[in-house]
């Protein structure tokens, strides 16, 4: 099974087109439908609570003025796929925020591809969108980094492997396995990626501190799992440093940041921890610091 309808989110950022493009390139591999969405930003719950007035000219002008600014982000969209080969896919401007907008249409979507936060404006408004459509949507997550950008153009080969240098991420994956129920369901969202991957690394973190989650062989489970799908993969364990008088492990998220550029990973699947009411409580520290600081694209489930 593979992924047959991709949502991706369109705006004005700089690495939207990258988002797109990687849009595309997976829709090519999977013969997968892509929903491109542009968001004006106005939350449906101020037209269900009729807090807003459509015969307001001052409100009217506005909100045409926000409507304008998504349907431009959406203008090179089509002509975008178009020129790459790719036919199957719509386009659509909502009236709604960022997260809770694509959340409800990536309710009937394999993957949603979001952008991560910028830099300067992490953890409110906007920005934290990338952790409400995980957790409100049901649906797996890839988000690409800021500092992605458009490169080259895309080839694939009749057997729909893409063309080496295409910005589309999964050549190295590299699993976070921590033995929880999120990282279960990480790994069985990305089973369409990790098929086609050239190599898949299994990485284990402080395997000490859970013995009994993890077993006499840590990762032995899922390397049976996986190879029944017909896929291989390596395992890498690694300890953080203990830190002060109790010993208290290190920074999961940043020691996995390290390995995925160490062994030239370019696509970590993770299972992130997280909260429905995700403004009071963010996802999980290792999540909250992957998606903080990664530099390479990051598939997530909840």
């Amino acid at each position: 099974m593979g992924y047959k309808t991709i949502l991706v989110h369109v705006d004005e950022a700089p690495h939207a087109p990258a988002r797109v493009l990687m849009a595309a390139e997976l829709a090519l591999q999977h013969g997968a439908h892509v929903i491109g969405v542009a968001l004006t930003g106005v939350s449906r719950f101020l037209y269900h609570n009729e807090m807003v007035d459509d015969d307001d000219p001052n409100l009217a002008q506005h909100l045409d003025v926000l409507r304008e600014r998504a349907r431009g982000a959406l203008a090179d969209f089509a002509p975008q796929l178009r020129a790459l080969g790719l036919h199957s896919f719509e386009e659509r401007v909502l009236d709604d925020e960022p997260g809770a907008g694509l959340a409800l249409v990536a309710r009937h979507a394999d993957l949603a591809i979001v952008g991560q936060a910028v830099p300067d404006q992490r953890g409110t408004g906007p920005s934290a969108f990338p952790a409400e459509v995980l957790t409100e949507s049901g649906c797996p997550v890839l988000v690409v980094p800021h500092t992605a950008r458009p490169r080259g153009s895309i080839s694939v080969t009749p057997s729909g492997i893409a063309s080496p240098g295409a910005p589309a991420p999964g050549r190295h994956v590299l699993i976070a396995w921590n033995a929880s129920k999120e990282a279960a369901r990480a790994v069985r969202e990305a089973l369409p990626l990790l098929a086609r991957a050239e190599q898949v690394t299994l990485a284990i973190v402080d395997a000490d501190l859970r013995p009994a989650a993890f077993g006499d062989t840590p990762g032995e489970d899922v390397l049976a799992w996986l190879g029944r799908h017909g896929i291989e993969a390596d395992v890498v364990m690694s300890q953080t440093p203990r830190q002060g008088l109790l010993k208290r492990p290190g920074d999961v998220g940043e020691a996995l940041l390290a390995l995925a550029e160490e062994r030239g990973g370019d696509l970590i699947v993770l299972g992130a921890y997280g909260h429905s009411r995700f403004r009071e409580t963010l996802l999980g520290g290792v999540t909250r610091t992957v998606l903080e600081t990664m530099t390479v694209p990051v598939l997530m489930a909840h």
